[in-house]
């Protein structure tokens, strides 16, 4: 069975996934997807805080929890997807690595909600603690890493073929064509470091 690792990037209610597979030497997509962790009848699911900055403390508290239940739900349906998929093709996830922004931690929702640069920062995490959530319920060991930390981490696993990794890595896509964007990329990178087989020629 073949050792596979999913990178995620998360946005306002969707992210991007990439599972990969081999090492550096021999990378290979298995699964490449947009998976959405929302629910359209929930008013203001993209954006929940932005939604609750809206209402009562109370209020704002309860319709928060909501969202999180649905969207965790909907992400672990999502995730299991995948691992049903991968199975399929003879994959089993061994790790999982979330992909983070600052990764500073949040105050109290009254503070988040009195700040609009705070709503957007919670927003960022509610959609990636959905995922982590996921992977825990899934039984993926799950990794957090800071997308500023994106190439230093690279640089521990690949050593000197770093930036031969990361060019052969932009040029995956072509194998299964569009998109292969930047945060399909940065998914990928984050997933073959997770894999943490690196053959002895790259090194």
């Amino acid at each position: 069975m073949k050792r596979v690792a999913i990178g995620l990037r998360m946005h306002s209610g969707w992210g991007v996934l990439v599972a990969i597979s081999g090492d550096a030497d021999s990378a290979e997509i298995m699964d490449r997807r947009r998976i959405v962790v929302t629910d359209p009848k929930v008013p203001g699911a993209n954006q929940p805080y932005h939604y609750a900055e809206n209402v009562g403390l109370p209020e704002a508290e309860n319709y928060l929890a909501n969202c999180a239940a649905v969207s965790e739900r909907l992400a672990v349906a999502a995730l299991s997807e995948v691992v049903r998929e991968l199975a399929r093709r003879e994959g089993r996830i061994v790790g999982a690595a979330i992909l983070l922004a600052s990764g500073r931690p949040l105050p109290s929702l009254s503070k988040i909600l009195a700040s609009h640069a705070l709503i957007h920062a919670a927003e960022g995490e509610f959609f990636r603690q959905a995922v982590r959530k996921a992977c825990e319920c899934l039984k993926i060991s799950a990794t957090a890493v800071a997308e500023r930390q994106l190439d230093e981490r690279a640089k521990a696993a690949f050593g000197s073929a770093t930036s031969r990794v990361q060019r052969r890595v932009s040029t995956l896509g072509s194998s299964i064509g569009p998109p292969w964007t930047k945060d399909h990329k940065a998914a990928a990178i984050a997933a073959l470091t997770t894999l943490g087989q690196v053959s002895e020629s790259w090194k």
